[in-house]
C-alpha cells in the first residue's frame, strides 16, 4: 500500500491563478474609480452653485440686493466654497447667473439662473 501523503498548503499553479485573476480585476476597477473621482469633482462644483445661491438668496432677502463675486465667493452668508472649484456670480437687478467647474472635474461648468429656474 501507498503510503498517503499529508499536503498542507496550495500549489504553486493555485498562487499564480489567483494572483493572475486579481490583476484582471484591478485592471478593469482602476480606470472605472478614476471616472467616478472625476465626477465626484463634478458634484462638488454642482453642489457649491448651489450653496451660493442659497446664499444669493439670503443676501437678497437681507440687503435688497444681489452679489457679484469671483473666486473665492466669501461675501455670501454661511457660504465656504470647495477646494479646486472655480466660480463666478453675476448680479443683477432682480435676478443673478453663475457658473461653477472643478480643476480636476470632467471639465463639465455647471451654469446657474434664478430667474431660468435654476441649475442646468
Amino acid at each position: 500500500m501507498k503510503a498517503i501523503r499529508n499536503s498542507k498548503g496550495f500549489t504553486l499553479i493555485e498562487l499564480l491563478v489567483v494572483v493572475a485573476i486579481i490583476g484582471i480585476l484591478a485592471a478593469i476597477a482602476i480606470p472605472q474609480f478614476a471616472a467616478y473621482r472625476q465626477r465626484g469633482f463634478d458634484s462638488r462644483a454642482a453642489s457649491d452653485l448651489r450653496n451660493a445661491a442659497t446664499g444669493e438668496e439670503a443676501n437678497f432677502a437681507t440687503n435688497q440686493a444681489y452679489v457679484t463675486c469671483t473666486n473665492p465667493c466669501s461675501s455670501l452668508p454661511g457660504f465656504k466654497q470647495s477646494n479646486g472649484v472655480t466660480m463666478s456670480l453675476t448680479a443683477a437687478t432682480q435676478s443673478f447667473t453663475g457658473t461653477s467647474t472643478h480643476t480636476q472635474g470632467t471639465g463639465k461648468t455647471w451654469n446657474y439662473d434664478s430667474a431660468g429656474g435654476g441649475l442646468s
